[in-house]
């Protein structure tokens, strides 16, 4: 499988600076710099964060950890934490893990940004 070869880490949208994009596999070797970014987003406390996972085509329990810490950290100041985007692969991870009832999970960053 290809890992993502973003060797500075994923960074927010310069247009949108509430938004993650990350691309590729999201797994053990990413995770740590999807953590980073997520954690430099945080400390500005956004009103709403979304991460855009319409790139991403695997994502494993590493990954889902660091999404799930930066959840926790936004919902603690009292923002939103949103998931967009996702590929049917990665949704049916979701699903399995039965994350989906956890995350609030948008078709695209649209509509996130909107609901």
């Amino acid at each position: 499988m290809k890992k993502n070869d973003a060797s500075s880490g994923p960074t927010a949208r310069r247009d949108r600076p509430d938004v993650l994009p990350l691309k590729g596999e999201i797994d053990l070797h990413v995770s740590p710099s999807v953590t980073a970014s997520l954690n430099a987003m945080i400390e500005k406390k956004p009103r709403l964060l979304v991460v855009d996972l319409s790139e991403v085509t695997y994502i494993d329990s590493a990954g889902l950890a660091a999404l799930i810490e930066a959840m926790q950290k936004v919902e603690a100041y009292g923002g939103k934490f949103l998931l967009a985007g996702l590929q049917e692969t990665v949704r049916s991870i979701f699903e399995i893990s039965r994350l989906d009832q956890v995350f609030q999970i948008f078709p695209d960053v649209r509509a996130a940004a909107a609901g």
